[in-house]
C-alpha cells in the first residue's frame, strides 16, 4: 500500500503525512519502529521512492528522497530537523524529545547533525543491506554507488 494511516480513527485527514524513502533500509527500519507506535493525532506513512506516489505540489521525488519530510495537514511541507520534531510531537513516548528539540540552539544542532548523517548515508545503507542480507533490495534511487 502507498499511504498507510496509522491511527483508529482512518475517516480523519492525517494530521501529518510521512514522506520516507521506503527503498533505503535505514528509513524502513526507523519507520517501522514509528508504525509500531499508537501515534496520538492521526499519521500516514507514504513511501516517495514508489514511483505510482503523487507528489506534493512543487516537489520532486529526489529532493523528496534527499531528506526526510513530512507534510501537515495544512499542505506545509517541513523537512529535517523540523520534520523530526513535528512528527515526534505526535508519537506517545517521543514527546518529550519534540520538546527538547524547541530549547534555544536544540534544532540547530539536530539540523547540523542530520546533515553530517546525510553524508554518511549512501555508506551507511551499502552496511544495513550486508546485514539484513538482503543485497538484492532494492537500491535508493539516490544512492550513486555501483552494486
Amino acid at each position: 500500500m502507498v499511504n498507510e494511516p496509522v491511527n483508529e480513527a482512518a475517516h480523519e485527514p492525517p494530521q501529518l503525512t510521512v514522506l520516507y524513502d521506503g527503498a533505503c533500509p535505514l528509513c524502513r527500519r526507523e519507520i517501522g519502529l514509528y508504525r509500531g507506535l499508537k501515534p496520538n493525532a492521526p499519521v500516514c506513512f507514504a513511501d516517495v521512492s514508489d514511483a505510482a506516489l503523487p507528489l506534493p505540489p512543487g516537489t520532486t521525488r529526489e529532493q523528496l528522497l534527499a531528506r526526510f519530510h513530512v507534510r501537515g495537514r495544512d499542505g506545509r511541507l517541513l523537512d529535517g530537523a523540523q520534520a523530526f520534531l513535528a512528527l515526534w510531537a505526535a508519537l506517545p513516548g517521543w514527546r518529550w524529545l519534540a520538546l527538547a528539540g524547541r530549547l534555544p540552539g536544540a534544532s540547530w544542532a539536530m539540523e547540523r547533525s542530520y546533515g553530517l548523517f546525510l553524508r554518511w548515508r549512501p555508506a551507511l545503507q551499502r552496511w544495513a543491506r550486508r546485514v539484513d542480507g538482503t543485497g538484492l533490495d532494492r537500491p535508493s534511487s539516490h544512492d550513486p554507488t555501483p552494486r
